[in-house]
């Protein structure tokens, strides 16, 4: 039942008010100043103030302070007389949800306490996720996305067996994020996880980077260098974008796999290498592969296990919660007390194409929490290109 304070010191419109309100199946309290209703607040879980703008002599919006505490926020809305209009459009600045004017229309009244329910379940339900993930220390977020519910399963079954894995996934769409959940998940967890953007380094200094090198085997070589394969022995190495890798660089990566040994660059030994590859890629490889860029032996090595990441914008019904994890999250960072996001923006956000991913969702959230100076994220935290997906 929703339980609603009313703070008005008319006694007959309060009573009245009371009365009415009762018979309409909510549960009401009441107060006749500021005192009285801060008393009630603090002992007592309240959904719905309303709250007169002229309390005797005490100035009703000063109690919104006190109501932006509570979690999860009441709704506040203001009972206004005439000519009050202006100070109530101020206290909305500063929480109120809506405002009235006394004489109070009932029946306009009742439509907006279903709207303010509506709103007190939302933020009941975004204080839930948001304190569920500061409780449970999540560090992944599976969702209700049927396809990102296989990505967990598949990846929790590639993590037990230890075997090749092969991530597909647009850019920013959280290929690294999966493969980090298969190496804490898995057997090597204890060894070390090593990723590489293959496509940030030049073919000729990639190899020495993933195999190291003999002092003097080319220029600046000074002195014997260890590779990342040996740097990720007994744990994962994680190759990301393998589809930029140069034919060359394909098939020594090959036969480091099959062999389960190195070779320096400019070296004869032989290093005998325990590394489980994941490899992750943006780009099409059975194209690839037809197109001859890609070596099709290679592919079925590291395809043991394939995880295809779905873009965010085919998982919108992910968004509430990927939000109050990375709120909850990077408000902690910054050394706030983020507990909120309003209605419109989580519209905005589920509306929003997101070319960018989880990437650029979460660089979103962490601009939202820059600019929130409140303990609830609203659209003029957002950046206006996402915000104008709202209305």
């Amino acid at each position: 039942m929703t339980t609603i304070l009313i703070v008005d010191d008319e006694d007959n419109f309060r009573e009245g008010l009371d009365q009415y309100l009762t018979y309409k199946g909510y549960s009401v309290m009441a107060a006749a100043n500021l005192t009285d209703a801060r008393n009630i607040l603090r002992e007592n879980p309240i959904d719905i103030v309303l709250l007169d703008v002229q309390i005797g002599k005490e100035y009703g919006p000063d109690f919104l302070n006190d109501i932006n505490l509570v979690r999860p926020t009441p709704v506040t809305i203001l009972l206004t007389a005439y000519g009050e209009v202006d100070i109530a459009v101020a206290a909305m600045k500063n929480g109120a949800f809506d405002f009235m004017g006394k004489p109070v229309n009932l029946p306009k009244l009742e439509s907006t306490l279903k709207k303010a329910e509506e709103i007190m379940t939302f933020r009941r339900q975004m204080d839930e996720r948001i304190w569920t993930t500061a409780d449970k220390k999540f560090e992944y977020v599976e969702g209700i996305n049927p396809r990102m519910k296989r990505v967990f399963r598949d990846a929790s079954r590639a993590a037990r067996a230890g075997v090749s894995v092969l991530i597909y996934g647009e850019t920013g769409s959280g290929k690294e994020i999966i493969a980090k959940y298969i190496h804490k998940n898995g057997a090597r967890a204890a060894k070390p996880m090593i990723s590489i953007n293959c496509a940030a380094i030049s073919p000729t200094v990639l190899e020495s980077e993933l195999f190291g090198h003999e002092a003097g085997s080319f220029t600046g070589a000074d002195k014997k260098t260890q590779g990342l394969f040996e740097a990720a022995d007994g744990g994962i190495l994680f190759l990301d974008e393998i589809s930029s890798m140069s034919l060359e660089m394909q098939a020594k990566i090959l036969r480091a796999i099959e062999e389960k040994k190195i070779r320096k660059v400019g070296g004869t030994k032989e290093i005998p290498v325990d590394v489980q590859i994941i490899a992750a890629s943006n780009r099409d490889m059975k194209q690839m592969i037809e197109e001859k860029t890609f070596r099709e032996d290679l592919y079925y090595r590291l395809c043991v296990v394939d995880i295809n990441i779905p873009p965010l914008r085919e998982r919108t019904e992910d968004i509430p919660e990927l939000a109050a994890f990375f709120v909850r999250k990077i408000s902690l960072e910054h050394g706030q007390n983020i507990t909120g996001i309003s209605p419109q923006v989580l519209r905005a956000f589920q509306k929003y194409s997101w070319p960018g991913n989880i990437r650029e969702f979460r660089n979103a959230i962490e601009r939202a929490c820059i600019f929130c100076l409140t303990d609830t994220i609203e659209l003029c935290d957002i950046d206006a290109r996402i915000a104008e997906n709202s209305y």
